[in-house]
């Protein structure tokens, strides 16, 4: 079963200030996804979020110094933040 992907316009707006190289490593990380967004495949770093305030299940990738943060309803994935490692996740 393949999952879509759906960007949220601020994921996209980050994205397009990241360097080249980072910018494809977390559209690979993203891609993956596609296939399964809830296990953590060759060291991928997927994590359920606790904490997150009675809202949907989050869910975060971790790609580097940076961590994707998404939210999956029935086959589709929602990517609703890209942030780096050091900002935390104090905005749940």
């Amino acid at each position: 079963m393949g999952f879509e992907i759906k960007l949220h316009p601020d994921a996209v707006k980050f994205m397009l200030n990241l360097d080249p190289d980072t910018k494809e490593r977390i559209k690979t990380g993203i891609k993956s996804l596609e296939t399964s967004p809830f296990r953590s495949q060759s060291r991928s770093g997927i994590k359920k979020l606790k904490g997150t305030k009675k809202r949907e299940d989050l869910y975060r990738l971790r790609v580097g110094d940076y961590r994707v943060i998404y939210a999956v309803e029935d086959d589709t994935v929602f990517v609703l933040e890209i942030i780096p490692r050091e900002k935390g996740y104090d905005w749940l």
